[in-house]
């Protein structure tokens, strides 16, 4: 287990290093930086003025000088200072990340409570018309977007109940209640889709492993029928769903862009947008190296997993 921890960790710090070089590539590839923008914005450009604010800002320097002084930035804690807010880049990603993580636990809880027990009833009920209405509730979770379905959400309660949630973020040491609400609704929309890819997973799973001689001697031998399919079937069946879960749950982490947009909540997706549109290379970068590391941390998890889950599967070492 060691062993095979250690290999895991070596992959994924050359992993982290490939997905460093790449992200700094790319946003130098990108037209523009933040002084032709500001510029831009100015409507003019006095090339002296210029000059002074890409030396203040070290983009004068060769490009290869600006990735080491990065890299040398982070292993010693320091990730720079943003090039809009004039503020070190960890002050204003740090409030933006239990936001973030905050949502996609809940919608990751959501999915897991929806999709999983549908997944399994559909199973067992296979060819009813129980489980083809799962099916159609399952399609319509994967077809419809969950800003879409958000913004629904939001219309509903104004058009039905005269309320809207908070237009502002709320702290839970303000009011737990309203942050819980604020939280509540998005990880519902959120969750929905995200259930339906699960419970589609959970069936296709449970139907192979309801097929196998060792479910069908557990039928014969009078077990109960929820000890067999819960206990037994859905035990062997779970390891694709953990999969599912854990790359859905890294996913959440960066990809909640429109939906922190539409239920106006603060966090890294929503802001690392702004922030490439601004060329603000130190949050952007390391934004883009904090989403790296949980979905490479994340799939780690799922791996070990599977040896709780399943005793068959043994790593060397």
């Amino acid at each position: 287990m060691k062993t095979y921890i250690a290999q895991r960790l070596f992959v994924a710090g050359l992993t982290l290093f490939g997905m460093s070089v790449v992200i700094f590539a790319l946003l130098r590839l990108a037209p523009g930086d933040i002084v032709d923008v500001l510029f831009s914005a100015a409507g003019y450009v006095d090339p002296s003025e210029r000059q002074l604010i890409l030396e203040e800002l070290g983009l004068d320097e060769p490009v290869w000088k600006q990735y080491v002084t990065w890299i040398a930035q982070i292993f010693t804690g320091d990730l720079g200072k943003s090039y809009r807010y004039d503020l070190p880049a960890w002050e204003i990603i740090k409030p933006l990340i239990p936001v973030t993580v905050e949502l996609a636990i809940l919608a990751t809880i959501v999915s897991v409570l929806l999709g999983v027990p549908a997944g399994v009833m559909s199973a067992v009920r296979q060819d009813t018309g129980f489980d083809y209405a799962l099916r159609v509730v399952s399609l319509a979770g994967l077809s419809m977007p969950s800003f879409w379905l958000g913004m629904v959400i939001i219309l509903t309660l104004v058009a039905w109940l005269g309320w809207i949630p908070p237009l502002t973020y709320v702290s839970p040491r303000e009011n737990f209640w309203l942050h819980s609400v604020q939280f509540l609704l998005p990880a519902l929309a959120v969750g929905y889709r995200s259930s339906a890819l699960i419970m589609r997973i959970t069936r296709s799973a449970m139907l192979e492993v309801l097929r196998e001689d060792y479910i069908r001697t557990a039928w014969a031998k009078g077990q109960a029928g929820r000890a067999v399919v819960w206990r037994h079937a859905l035990k062997n069946a779970i390891l694709p769903v953990v999969t599912v879960i854990g790359i859905e749950f890294a996913f959440l982490i960066g990809g909640l862009v429109v939906t922190e947009t539409v239920f106006n909540l603060p966090g890294v997706a929503r802001f690392l947008v702004e922030a490439i549109l601004w060329r603000d290379y130190p949050i952007v970068q390391n934004l883009v190296m904090i989403i790296a590391i949980v979905v490479i941390f994340t799939n780690l998890i799922v791996d070990l997993l599977y040896g709780v889950l399943d005793p068959r599967v043994r790593y060397g070492g």
